[in-house]
């Protein structure tokens, strides 16, 4: 998301905005705001999501950057955000060069 929004917002205003035709949304390990995006997106979204969590190979308490890329307690893995967003019914790319072609299959 852009500095000072949340996944959240940043989903509402594509969901508002006519001219959106479809998602991608970018995550990472550690924290939980990729499963809150999971829940708006399956209560709310209309339009097609397509999602690739970075970190999937990370192993669990290794920092990856910076403070929040980090797995703690078992909290915020790429298999939990991977399902929560695939149980929303977004499309998730396992590896970045899988975006386009799901980005492609979603405009029909």
């Amino acid at each position: 998301p852009i500095i000072g929004t949340t996944f959240l917002d940043v989903l509402q205003m594509f969901e508002d905005d006519p001219e959106t035709e479809q998602v991608v949304l970018i995550g990472e390990i550690g924290g939980t705001d990729e499963q809150k995006a999971a829940e708006y997106i399956g209560s709310k979204m209309s339009k097609p999501v397509t999602s690739f969590i970075a970190g999937q190979t990370a192993p669990p308490g290794r920092r990856m950057g910076h403070a929040g890329a980090i797995i703690s307690g078992g909290e915020g893995t790429a298999e939990e955000k991977i399902a929560a967003l695939t149980r929303a019914g977004a499309k998730v790319a396992r590896h970045p060069d899988e975006i386009a072609d799901l980005v492609a299959a979603n405009m029909g």
